[in-house]
């Protein structure tokens, strides 16, 4: 699934841009989602500059370009009008190493240290199969699977329901793939479980009684994430359901809350693991006493987070 970077181009490659307006949804600051749509930006320009671009990959060589695996770290916020700069570079082993940083006061300061895995599927909807260019060539895979990845079976009588909504701390939300989510004409792609993640951790507080709209209007407490990652482990298609579960895993420091998603869906009588992720997420205190640092998490947040109360 994954594949060697070549180590024969030294020189980094660097994007400028800046975040989309749809990503400023509390006040000016932009939400963890837009940080990895600008990585992607990046990484489609450094197979631009090492080789072949998107359409290039699929017209002549058959190749789909799947982003299989993000982690990012957020260590300052991202405003509506700061200027990107993005930069790409080979990593350790099968990766690659994107930093984004914006000017500040003078200075470049980093806003994104992220580690990203790709990989070129021979696709069954190309028109032809040619050799890609030597510099991706050991980046091409036959399919997007993850050898010894997660198979559920779904015992007689059960659904997949009833097998992944286990306990109260488990949320589990099914829904449709819809195209718009998918690419090559027929898989989800790794910016679609990108999208999931945020929209299950809305819907996760919101059924425990802590929705984002509740803590600002009563709190004035703010949604922030510092560090995210999305995998694909094997292909999910256009109109499957993929039933997604949320859960939060750890409490840390009295100010974060650890969550982790995992997305299957149903073939025959087996729940197929298709994608995971890892989030880790608190609220900034926006008005009042405190604002501006980390809001602690009391005992009722707590409780609610974990599935006790709400």
């Amino acid at each position: 699934m994954t594949a060697t970077v070549d180590r024969g181009q030294a020189t980094p490659t660097v994007v400028h841009g800046s975040p989309a307006f749809e990503g400023a949804n509390i006040r000016t600051w932009i939400g963890f989602k837009h940080f990895m749509y600008l990585v992607e930006h990046a990484v489609l320009r450094w197979l631009r500059d090492n080789g072949a671009g998107v359409r290039e990959l699929y017209s002549e060589y058959g190749l789909g370009l799947e982003i299989t695996d993000c982690s990012v770290q957020l260590p300052a916020v991202l405003e509506i009008d700061d200027e990107v700069r993005a930069e790409v570079v080979r990593g350790r082993g099968n990766r690659l190493t994107v930093q984004l940083s914006v000017a500040r006061d003078g200075a470049r300061t980093t806003v994104l240290r992220g580690k990203v895995t790709v990989a070129l599927v021979r696709e069954r909807t190309a028109n032809g199969h040619r050799r890609p260019p030597k510099s991706l060539a050991d980046f091409t895979v036959d399919e997007l699977a993850v050898p010894g990845h997660e198979h559920r079976r779904i015992p007689r009588g059960q659904t997949a329901t009833s097998v992944l909504a286990t306990g109260p701390a488990a949320f589990l939300w099914s829904w449709r793939a819809p195209y718009f989510y998918c690419h090559y004409s027929e898989r989800v792609q790794h910016s679609g479980f990108v999208r999931t993640l945020e929209e299950v951790v809305d819907r996760y507080l919101a059924d425990r009684g802590i929705s984002v709209g509740r803590m600002l209007a009563e709190r004035s407490w703010i949604p922030v994430v510092s560090r995210a990652r999305v995998r694909l482990l094997d292909a999910a298609y256009m109109e499957e359901t993929v039933h997604t579960v949320f859960t939060v895993t750890d409490i840390l420091r009295g100010v974060m809350f650890d969550g982790r998603m995992d997305c299957y869906v149903q073939r025959g009588d087996e729940l197929v693991a298709v994608a995971t992720a890892q989030i880790l997420h608190g609220y900034a205190i926006a008005a009042g006493p405190g604002a501006g640092g980390l809001a602690e998490l009391d005992d009722g947040v707590v409780s609610a987070l974990l599935g006790s109360g709400s």
